[in-house]
């Protein structure tokens, strides 16, 4: 089993065990910010096991259907993710101004305190761990969720932030409050989710300064005496270049193949992380 699977299954089972208890402890509180919180694990669970099925799939090998692999399987994951958790926000906004309205009051504040501090300190190290994994396997899916529970991490803070101000001053308007604040929030990290997914089902190229290197590396190939036509995309793990070389009429086909070679070669060092698809054409002359 690869490391991201593994980190969509712990994720999985961290989510299902912080959403039993907090449900457990909303209910018997009343408190609105918990029971969010509590939903908020139930589309984490549901979330880390469609990711799972989603790393499993984008995984498989090319093949006559597809002919590119199941990359942009992670951009659409990360696209439902982002939708779901937009749900959630726009749930949690509606049940908090609904606290505020109706004056509603929180009851068993020590316990929901120390669920929530268990909450906070266990999704602190999954964050830490899925960011572990994140950087080092560069796969969407998995920044998605990582980035999903620091969103978890922050409103588990504000949360046990505010059922303390409410020991301390009995002001329970706060927990409607934060709970309006915590439900913009997540609508706007869900945001940034949706953008990067749907940028890569668009083929959106690949950042300017990764362009720019691979240009500089074509550019310094002294055999090469102009190119066209350079695109770039990505899909998951996989990177896309397309480009045309112009040679000279006196290059032999061999020869400019060789040169060919050792230019993809030079790309594919800048980043050994991730698989590179790169397809030249080449051109006796500039048929741009």
């Amino acid at each position: 089993m690869t490391l991201q699977k593994k980190a969509t299954l712990i994720s999985s089972l961290t989510a299902g065990t912080l959403a039993i208890i907090k449900f457990v402890v909303g209910l018997a509180s009343g408190s609105v910010a918990v029971l969010a919180s509590a939903i908020d694990s139930i589309l984490d669970l549901t979330i880390s096991l469609f990711n799972y099925v989603a790393l499993h799939n984008s995984e498989k090998p090319a093949d006559e259907t597809f002919n590119y692999g199941r990359g942009k399987i992670e951009a659409l994951a990360s696209v439902i993710e982002g939708t779901i958790i937009t749900l959630s926000g726009l749930f949690i906004l509606y049940e908090s101004i609904q606290k505020l309205y109706y004056g509603e009051e929180v009851s068993h504040l020590t316990p929901s305190i120390i669920v929530m501090g268990i909450s906070f300190v266990v999704t602190l190290a999954l964050v830490l761990f899925l960011l572990y994994v994140a950087k080092k396997s560069q796969n969407m899916v998995i920044k998605a969720d990582a980035l999903h529970y620091q969103t978890d991490l922050l409103s588990n803070g504000v949360i046990l932030f505010s059922l303390g101000f409410i020991a301390w001053t009995e002001y329970h308007f706060i927990d409607g409050v934060l709970g309006i604040l915590i439900a913009f929030y997540i609508i706007y990290s869900a945001y940034g989710l949706i953008k990067e997914g749907v940028w890569m089902l668009l083929d959106k190229a690949m950042d300017e300064e990764m362009t720019e290197k691979i240009r500089s590396i074509i550019a310094a190939c002294p055999e090469v005496s102009s190119f066209h036509h350079l695109k770039t995309r990505e899909a998951g793990s996989d990177r896309f270049v397309d480009v045309h070389l112009v040679f000279g009429r006196e290059f032999m086909l061999v020869e400019a193949h060789a040169v060919s070679d050792r230019i993809e070669a030079a790309i594919e060092a800048l980043d050994q992380g991730v698989r590179w698809n790169i397809t030249v054409h080449l051109d006796p002359f500039d048929d741009s």
